[in-house]
């Protein structure tokens, strides 16, 4: 049993490790080279995976760049913030709590993912089309919390004004580059707090 665990945790740890790989070369060629000049057949080249190999961690080229491990590590921390604090507060929070975890060479990684995607116009209609669908994911995280329904003008106005505030710290950074990315979006997300509060 304990050989199987470890032969589990070996496949994935392996699975990560050509994931980041695979992003990395990605986002390397793509600002080497340009965005549409590079080819999936290139990418899978750099990162010694064959293209189909590629597909199987980055269904399509947008995703290369807009995808990473984020996302659930949020949602994780978010729902173990105390019950007393505001669903905002509960992201902000869950937000200084994931960054901290995250190593500075990878937090350095999701700024150039961002340059890219504040500056590729096919990337900036993706993550637009993603945002959408975080609004709904956002929605259903604070209805789960106020013990509301996902689909609630209130709820989803609040999701939408967590999701604007991030927007917003992007376009802030792409006009800063000295910025990190990381603490403008908390910074933002404190302002609609401070507003929301009112």
């Amino acid at each position: 049993m304990a050989d199987e665990q470890r032969q589990i945790g070996l496949r994935e740890r392996k699975k990560i490790k050509t994931r980041n790989t695979v992003q990395r070369q990605a986002v390397r060629l793509f600002r080497e080279q340009g965005y549409a000049e590079t080819t999936i057949e290139q990418i899978a080249e750099a990162s010694e995976v064959s293209p189909s190999t590629l597909f199987r961690y980055f269904p399509t080229k947008e995703a290369l760049v807009l995808e990473d491990e984020f996302d659930p590590m949020l949602i994780e921390l978010f729902r173990k913030q105390p019950a007393h604090v505001s669903p905002i507060q509960a992201f902000r929070q869950a937000m200084q709590e994931g960054v901290a975890l995250v190593p500075d060479d990878l937090q350095q990684e999701t700024r150039e993912r961002m340059e890219l995607i504040m500056t590729i116009p096919e990337l900036s209609a993706a993550y637009m089309s993603e945002m959408s669908k975080t609004i709904g994911l956002i929605a259903g995280l604070i209805a789960e919390r106020q013990g509301k329904d996902s689909r609630d003008l209130a709820v989803l106005s609040y999701a939408g004004a967590i999701i604007g505030a991030i927007l917003g710290a992007h376009v802030y950074c792409t006009e800063h580059p000295e910025e990190d990315y990381i603490s403008p979006m908390i910074s933002a997300l404190a302002h609609v707090e401070q507003e929301l509060s009112q």
